[in-house]
Formats: structure tokens, sequence, C-alpha cells
């Protein structure tokens, strides 16, 4: 077997390890570009993202927990802005299954579209007691906006 020697590559210890100062290619600015480290959450929003069955359904257990959502819990459903806006309420006319996930009634469906086998992204806001339920049609318009300028790029 014949070919060139891959030189190893190591890093630095001694004296300058540690100090912050900048050692290979990235010491003179070429190399691979960092990523920017968004800005810290300011807000505790719990995700998930489940898909709908056959019968409605949602199982997304984690974001029901994290708003406190029993089973048996009553709720109402709104759709506000082709999002499913879901509160809880003592006199609402729908709840939480004895299994512990969201059922979504037909007619909730059908407004917004939503089949079967459809993923949504469910956002909870706790301390305000909110489960805000984003349909796929709602999410490819905001990947959409939000990317423009990636989906233009011919590259």
């Amino acid at each position: 077997m014949t070919g060139s020697v891959i030189t190893p590559v190591a890093f630095p210890t001694g004296a300058h390890a540690g100090t912050g100062r900048r050692h290979g290619p990235s010491a003179t600015g070429a190399g691979l570009p960092l990523t920017v480290v968004p800005t810290r959450r300011s807000h505790t929003i719990v995700y998930g993202m489940a898909a709908v069955d056959s019968r409605g359904r949602v199982a997304e257990k984690a974001v029901l927990r994290a708003l406190g959502w029993a089973p048996d819990t009553r709720i109402d459903i709104h759709e506000i802005n082709n999002v499913l806006v879901i509160r809880p309420n003592p006199q609402g006319v729908f709840r939480i299954t004895p299994e512990g996930h969201l059922r979504l009634p037909a007619q909730v469906r059908h407004c917004c579209d939503l089949h079967p086998g459809d993923r949504v992204l469910l956002a909870a806001h706790p301390g305000h007691g909110l489960l805000v339920i984003h349909p796929p049609a709602v999410l490819d318009g905001l990947i959409t906006t939000a990317f423009t300028d990636l989906w233009s790029d011919p590259s």
C-alpha cells in the first residue's frame, strides 16, 4: 500500500492552552465560520410535535403535563388566525381523553385542514395555561417567510 502520510492534528498544550489565544487557521481569520448563538430564551414555552391520528387525537403528553392538564380536564378550543388556541375551562365542551391525549373534534380538524398523519407543532405557555397548535399549512407559511432568501438561493 502506497500513499501520502497525513499529518496528525495536535491541539495546543502548555502555556497557551485555555488562555483564549487563537491557534491555527482561525487565528488569521481563515477557517470555518462560527454559528451566531441566538439571544437567550425569555419565555418558558414548551414545544412538542405530534401526529394527528384517525380519531383526531394528538398524543404529546409532555406538553399537556407542563400545562398541568390531567385526563378529563375540560377545555375550550378556538381557531384564531389559522391556529388552534386551547385553554382550560371548567364549563368547556371538550376534554382531555382518559388516556391523557388531546382530541381535536372533526369540525376543528376540518376548519384547519388537518388529516390523519399530519404533524402539528404544539406550543404551550404554562404560565398562562395556554396551548397553541400550529397546523402544517401555518408552519409552511412561517418557514417560507423566515427563510425566503434560502429558498431563492440557487447554490
